[in-house]
């Protein structure tokens, strides 16, 4: 089963309410108190986010957190990135990591054009779009995902 980590899915809610409240400062435990995120978690992941330069902070009595770039030029998978670290689908998808089929696989690159697919698709969808109320979906089809805001300028993932 393909899944993001909890603490990745945490930072998306994290990152959509500072997109809804992209005009102001926040503070962490104005954060936790309104996404139900654990303070200590939503301190965590402000500052993996931070060290990914998807936000700003600032500190004071009149400080806190804001997004560091306007939510249409964020993706899901800069924040993914930034909580979790490269996708990788498989062992073999991360060029970094070795695997004692290594010389003998002949389906490596077909890992990797499935995993360049999915992280592809996760840039193209921006925070702005994670934001909008959800939609009801039954069935999805990726036309569809093209109208709810997505990123056009993503050549590669």
């Amino acid at each position: 089963m393909l899944r993001i980590s909890k603490l990745a899915d945490y930072g998306t809610v994290v990152m959509v309410y500072l997109a809804r409240r992209a005009q102001h400062w926040l503070t962490a435990s104005d954060i936790a108190e309104q996404t139900h995120v654990p303070q200590p978690t939503v301190s965590k992941l402000l500052k993996q986010l931070h060290q990914a330069q998807l936000v700003d902070s600032k500190r004071g009595s009149e400080g806190g957190y804001r997004l560091a770039y306007p939510a249409d030029k964020i993706s899901v998978a800069d924040i993914i990135q930034a909580i979790d670290g490269e996708t990788a689908v498989t062992q073999c998808s991360d060029s970094h990591e070795h695997c004692v089929l290594q010389p003998v696989c002949q389906i490596k690159g077909n890992w990797r054009l499935i995993n360049h697919a999915i992280t592809a698709a996760l840039a193209s969808v921006t925070l702005a779009a994670f934001a909008k109320p959800a939609m009801k979906i039954d069935r999805i089809d990726i036309s569809e995902i093209r109208q709810i805001g997505v990123r056009h300028d993503t050549t590669d993932a």
